[in-house]
């Protein structure tokens, strides 16, 4: 039965799935209010007019009411889902050796026409970390720079070109995961700096992005004991309810990295992972791929409303922050009628080749 609870819980949930087609557990909990979106990687993408349908598809299952998250990673450089005949985006630390902030913008649109072309309503980017570790591949030319100024100018006129593109933007990895050595996909990474040093290299580039109204920040699953000494950054009360929306002002929606990376999933349980969450502040959790992991995530949320009246109050603000976003940001969407005119235009292929001679002559 859908009640206010099991609605609520499931606008916090986006999650992923196998194959080139919605399956029809996805689509059902769609329809039932049970998901409040989809992330789709390469594994669910052929070419162009199929990631259409399957979008549609995610919007007819929605139905009326709150429109669902269609989300991707689509950054940029190493980070692409969609490759061609869309427009092969240069890497971010690309984009930031131009100087050119106007053109960070303009590749920001690039990259949300095409996304909107093909149903896409929510991207995760732009990285707003801040690469000072050379040895830190995982981050690497993902960054705009090593300079946390440069970095904050530059990924909010990214953002500002997505939203201009109809697209919801969404900074990360909070509180930045530049100066790491480890992959959270596989283990647990430890940033040791004191907090002084993060209020001056990791953190300046986020307020600034609040600052200018960043709707969306993903959360990093890293440990920074400066900040919480038990829990990574994703279960921190400290981290998110204090530091990000007490001391920060961050007012939008705070989403997870995959809940299904190692550097949590191999020191937490489920129902674990929900409960520290939930009370450290997240309002969207992502499950990226396993149907039985974010079928017992919305179990475990709607089981944590049921038992305290403290929790299901954390679930309502939660899922009214998501759907104040939505209601705000997100538009219907209508496949184009000749949707290849709108992907790797002459157009949008000069603004890259811009980038990458203004770029190489820096």
């Amino acid at each position: 039965m859908i009640n206010d609870l099991t609605r609520n819980a499931g606008q916090m949930l986006v999650v992923g799935f196998d194959g080139t087609a919605l399956p029809r557990s996805v689509s059902s909990a769609l329809s039932d209010g049970h998901i409040g979106g989809t992330i789709l990687f390469a594994r669910n993408i052929i070419e162009p007019a199929q990631v259409a349908d399957l979008n549609h598809q995610v919007y007819q299952a929605a139905g009326e009411g709150l429109l669902p998250f269609v989300s991707v990673d689509q950054e940029g450089g190493r980070v692409q889902r969609l490759k061609e005949p869309l427009t092969r985006i240069p890497p971010m630390l690309e984009v930031g050796k131009t100087g050119n902030p106007r053109l960070a913008m303009r590749i920001g649109k690039v990259l949300g026409s095409e996304l909107e072309a093909l149903g896409f309503n929510l991207d995760y980017a732009p990285d707003a970390d801040v690469w000072t570790n050379p040895e830190n591949t995982v981050i690497g030319d993902r960054a705009f720079s090593q300079d946390p100024h440069v970095v904050a100018q530059f990924a909010g006129a990214l953002a500002a070109g997505l939203l201009e593109a109809g697209i919801v933007p969404c900074a990360k990895h909070f509180p930045g995961h530049g100066d790491t050595l480890l992959d959270s996909h596989l283990d647990l990474p430890i940033v040791q700096h004191d907090f002084e040093r993060l209020n001056e290299i990791e953190l300046p580039p986020f307020r600034s992005l609040i600052a200018g109204g960043i709707p969306m920040i993903m959360t990093a699953h890293i440990l920074v004991p400066s900040i919480d000494t038990r829990h990574p950054i994703t279960f921190s009360e400290n981290g998110l309810e204090q530091l990000l929306r007490k001391q920060m002002g961050f007012k939008g929606v705070i989403v997870s990295d995959d809940l299904e990376m190692k550097a949590v999933a191999d020191r937490y349980e489920v129902d674990e992972m929900m409960a520290l969450g939930l009370r450290a502040g997240v309002d969207l959790f992502l499950v990226c791929k396993t149907e039985e992991v974010w079928q017992e995530a919305f179990e475990c949320l709607v089981k944590l409303g049921e038992k305290s009246s403290a929790d299901k109050a954390l679930i309502s603000a939660a899922a009214a922050r998501v759907a104040k976003l939505k209601m705000d940001l997100l538009r219907p969407w209508r496949r184009p009628d000749d949707l290849m005119s709108l992907l790797g235009t002459d157009e949008n292929q000069r603004v890259v080749a811009e980038v990458r001679a203004l770029a190489a002559n820096r």
